[in-house]
């Protein structure tokens, strides 16, 4: 969409969430929770997303009967609340992946590699609440794999995570980012987390956690190596 397009859009004051849902739906791709829709979004814009989201927020406590005119502490809640959605726990929606330096296996590196425990804040696209963990990521490059810095696992996982989601989804995300970064023989991703939809409500049990994993390549060909690795993060 040009420039002239968007502005002729504000001048009438559409939405910004509905320009930008425009642009999405017209070409012909994905927008669900979990899914980055950055390359949709115009410079400027998420300043004025976050507003939208603001009042928004605003309409939902008024909703829930809260008298936020006169209750100092949720006075500004609605703006809080649209901040952190936004710039924090579901800024993998909106912002690019990651600058991510690449370098050449240049020593022929072809044993296994342990990235972990890195830990992960997410939130459950059921009832938008956390999911707090820890993703272990193993790694048997090849001689033509990339490597990246060990901080780098860190941004992309959380890129990854920072989006309403479930546990399930998330780790098959990850995995296939950085075999796609990476290209190398064997890539597998481990997480554990706790979920406050099981803490917080419903059953209300405490001590419940969920650990699943991804395997691609080596991985999922040798039960040695996948042994091997999962012996290794038990530590």
């Amino acid at each position: 969409m040009s420039n002239e397009t968007s502005t002729a859009y504000k001048a009438v004051n559409i939405p910004v969430s509905q320009r930008i849902r425009e642009r999405v739906v017209a070409s012909n791709t994905r927008f669900h929770a979990n899914d980055n829709i950055a390359a949709f979004i115009e410079d400027g814009e998420l300043p004025e997303l976050q507003a939208e989201v603001a009042a928004k927020m605003q309409e939902v406590l008024q909703s829930l009967v809260i008298d936020t005119d006169s209750d100092h502490n949720t006075q500004d809640t609605a703006r809080r609340v649209a901040k952190m959605f936004i710039n924090e726990v579901f800024r993998g929606r909106y912002v690019s992946m990651p600058s991510v330096t690449e370098f050449p296996n240049a020593s022929h590196l072809n044993e296994l590699m342990i990235i972990g425990p890195i830990t992960v804040r997410s939130a459950c696209s059921h009832h938008l609440c956390p999911i707090i963990g820890k993703v272990w990521i193993g790694v048997m490059p090849n001689e033509h794999s990339n490597l990246i810095g060990l901080s780098k696992y860190a941004r992309i996982a959380d890129w990854i995570m920072s989006r309403p989601q479930i546990q399930e989804e998330a780790v098959v995300q990850l995995a296939d980012a950085l075999q796609e970064k990476m290209q190398p023989d064997g890539l597998a991703v481990v997480m554990e987390a706790d979920h406050f939809c099981m803490h917080w409500r419903g059953v209300k049990d405490s001590d419940s956690k969920m650990i699943n994993s991804v395997m691609h390549g080596s991985f999922l060909k040798d039960p040695n190596l996948r042994r091997e690795f999962l012996s290794l993060i038990k530590r």
